[in-house]
């Protein structure tokens, strides 16, 4: 419990007006029975339990990070595994093309 009497002559011998001072230190008092101010430990509780989330939260996403770039390099890989064989294909083509064109029409 807040003691008034004792802040309000704290304030009164720092050179604040007594009704000043005891106004102030009423005000204090209300606040500190709301009960809405939270302890030093509540306060690192709640810290605590943000941080243990967050590092929940971080863990997950990396592992969905790593799982979408599996997914990337495997379709990476199948893209450019279509692109060479199309390369290929036009590349036996043009061979195919050119051995005909040399060879002659009876060929």
């Amino acid at each position: 419990m807040l003691d008034t009497l004792a802040v309000a002559r704290e304030m009164t011998a720092g050179g604040i007006d007594r009704d000043q001072a005891e106004a102030i230190a009423n005000a204090m008092r209300k606040v500190a029975e709301q009960g809405d101010h939270v302890t030093s430990d509540q306060f690192k509780a709640g810290q605590a339990e943000v941080r243990a989330e967050l590092a929940e939260v971080r863990t997950e996403f990396k592992a969905e990070l790593a799982a979408l770039e599996a997914r990337l390099t495997w379709r990476f890989a199948g893209a450019m595994l279509a692109q060479t064989g199309v390369i290929l294909a036009a590349v036996i083509g043009a061979a195919v093309a050119i051995l005909r064109m040399f060879a002659g029409p009876g060929a």
